[in-house]
């Protein structure tokens, strides 16, 4: 699946529903009655897999957290539980990003479904002598941004605050905002996973095809997608951003 498939809009129930996973009872101390599943980008090489993800409630047997992910929660609550039972958590409407190999069980008492990116490069080391305090950031949408935060060197006001880094220093979760904005067709310069939680954005492929996202949309971008970014008044997102030039040796 690593052929550039262009912009794509994730979908809840994925483009025409998700794929039961098999479920293997070792990897649970609850296992769940269903786990579906449907994966709109993935690179083996890069270790980057993005898409949509729905389970019924359940409890992870402990262990190291399988990657760096960033989560869009559509529906439910989850908790992370560390070996002395302590807790972090997030609900519907909220994101979160957790850090790879933090030693955790994954728990929810009810049924989850959430938008995923997950990065776990096979070049890596294993993360060692990790603990879980401040494995997991959340998100809430009514974050904002303040002048302090503008960028450098922008054609339009921009602002960022970097929210999450992996330990690789490579993916960064983030809040971003901008005032009317139009860029030229240029290649897209990270794999980058985004909801819009205010305004609205146009992007145009370089074949012409034109995506329009508002309020509560989720899509992803692969890195060298040429694209045109439109934004007519005001933009502010959420985004999980890979830059995958720049990855351990291997």
């Amino acid at each position: 699946m690593r052929d550039n498939p262009g912009i794509i809009r994730l979908n809840p129930n994925g483009p025409a529903g998700l794929t039961p996973v098999a479920i293997d009872p070792a990897e649970f101390e609850t296992p769940p009655e269903a786990h579906t599943l449907h994966v709109y980008f993935a690179d083996a090489d890069l270790g980057l897999t993005v898409g949509v993800w729905y389970s019924t409630p359940m409890q992870e047997a402990f262990g190291p957290f399988p990657g760096d992910e960033f989560i869009v929660l559509q529906e439910g609550a989850f908790k992370l539980r560390d070996a002395a039972g302590a807790s972090m958590g997030a609900k519907a409407g909220q994101c979160a990003a957790i850090r790879n190999g933090i030693p955790v069980s994954w728990q929810q008492d009810g049924t989850v479904r959430k938008f995923f990116m997950t990065y776990n490069d096979p070049r890596a080391a294993a993360p060692q002598n990790l603990t879980a305090e401040g494995g997991m950031t959340v998100l809430s949408p009514e974050m904002r941004l303040t002048d302090a935060e503008l960028m450098e060197d922008t054609s339009t006001p921009q602002r960022d605050r970097i929210l999450f880094s992996s330990d690789l220093g490579n993916f960064d979760v983030g809040l971003w905002d901008t005032q009317v904005l139009h860029t030229e067709l240029e290649p897209f310069p990270y794999h980058e996973m985004a909801q819009v939680l205010e305004g609205e954005l146009y992007l145009t492929e370089a074949d012409g095809t034109r995506h329009h996202f508002t309020t509560g949309d989720v899509f992803f971008i692969p890195a060298g997608t040429p694209c045109i970014w439109h934004v007519p008044k005001y933009l502010r997102k959420f985004y999980a951003a890979l830059d995958a030039a720049n990855r351990p040796e291997g």
